[in-house]
């Protein structure tokens, strides 16, 4: 049963600061909850819980597989248990958790959010859209600033559900940040053309915005299942591109279009990693590179040196294996004492 209870109305350990073995309670958002087979056969709940602060791994050894569907359309749960080291990583172990509702303004405890100025990142990505020359480029970016609903979910949206820019606002920090990438580094490559480059980056992961949601939890929606952002971004360009054409009497020519979407598909780099076409323009080769270079160096960061203390299951001077980067990663920074 799904129930109604304020983040407030009960004890919460925020991740960033569970200890290797003690009790933990609180609300948390619950991440792909899924059911496991012990080696002895029995179900057991795999998740993550997260909050503003961090995630991590639960597991309730105990578990009713019928519950599962409550659990993953609620998206936050009060959760109750202890914590354990694996392998040098924290775990939680849950002994009781509850679907719960939570509310708008408790939004920001227990998801992660940028700590950028939202207002601020948009009116910089605005700005340098407004750089742009080719009018039909130009009209063209004016026509996705002016789809109210659409800007309202990039100012919004995750850029991942955990990788890279897994936060709210994260998919405009990371477009933001490319767009200044590109801007430093276009001069260095003169025959890059600049409009394309830069709507592009602005484009590339636009059709999250639609792959994803945030409302309870970060989750794919039915669009992110069944079609994904690299093939919904084609679709939008194409009839953004016909809808900026007619009212501003710019036409884009077809081979920029077909280049822009070209991009779009292509930006993952590789077909291993979700690219429908490998990257066949100095352009789209440009920015599959420098996605890459943002995407894998904040996570880089994120791991190894975050903000504010020593990042969640890290031990020592070295990080556990990430996956995603095929490594452990060393976190000191050796000249940050100075001399």
């Amino acid at each position: 049963m799904l129930i109604h209870m304020p983040t407030s109305a009960r004890p919460h350990t925020d991740i960033r600061t569970l200890p290797p073995a003690g009790y933990v309670e609180g609300v948390y958002s619950i991440v792909n909850p899924q059911v496991g087979t012990t080696r002895a056969g029995k179900p057991y709940l795999k998740c993550l819980l997260r909050d503003a602060t961090g995630e991590v791994v639960g597991r309730q050894w105990s578990f009713d597989e019928k519950t599962i569907g409550e659990l993953s359309s609620a998206g936050f749960v009060w959760a109750a248990g202890h914590t354990q080291l694996y392998n040098g990583q924290v775990q939680f172990i849950i002994e009781q958790v509850k679907p719960v509702e939570v509310g708008e303004d408790e939004l920001a405890a227990l998801l992660p959010t940028t700590r950028r100025n939202i207002d601020e990142m948009f009116q910089e990505v605005r700005g340098i859209l407004d750089t742009l020359k080719h009018p039909a480029m130009k009209s063209l970016a004016d026509g996705y600033m002016a789809d109210e609903e659409l800007m309202a979910g990039f100012r919004r949206a995750p850029a991942a559900i955990s990788l890279h820019h897994a936060f709210i606002g994260g998919l405009l920090e990371h477009t933001l940040q490319l767009l200044k990438l590109a801007d430093v580094m276009l001069p260095l490559y003169p025959a890059l053309n600049r409009d394309i480059v830069l709507m592009g980056l602005f484009l590339h992961d636009l059709g999250k915005t639609a792959e994803l949601k945030w409302e309870k939890g970060f989750d794919y929606t039915a669009d992110g299942n069944l079609i994904g952002h690299v093939v919904r971004g084609a679709i939008w360009l194409q009839v953004k591109a016909a809808i900026a054409a007619k009212q501003s009497g710019h036409r884009l020519p077809s081979d920029a279009l077909r280049v822009l979407q070209h991009i779009i598909l292509s930006h993952h780099g590789e077909p291993e990693y979700g690219a429908a076409k490998l990257p066949s323009t100095p352009e789209a080769i440009f920015i599959a590179i420098l996605d890459n270079l943002d995407a894998k160096t904040h996570m880089a960061l994120v791991n190894a040196r975050p903000d504010q203390g020593p990042a969640v299951g890290s031990r020592g001077d070295f990080t556990d294996k990430l996956w995603a980067l095929g490594t452990r990663l060393y976190r000191p920074d050796p000249l940050a004492g100075g001399e």
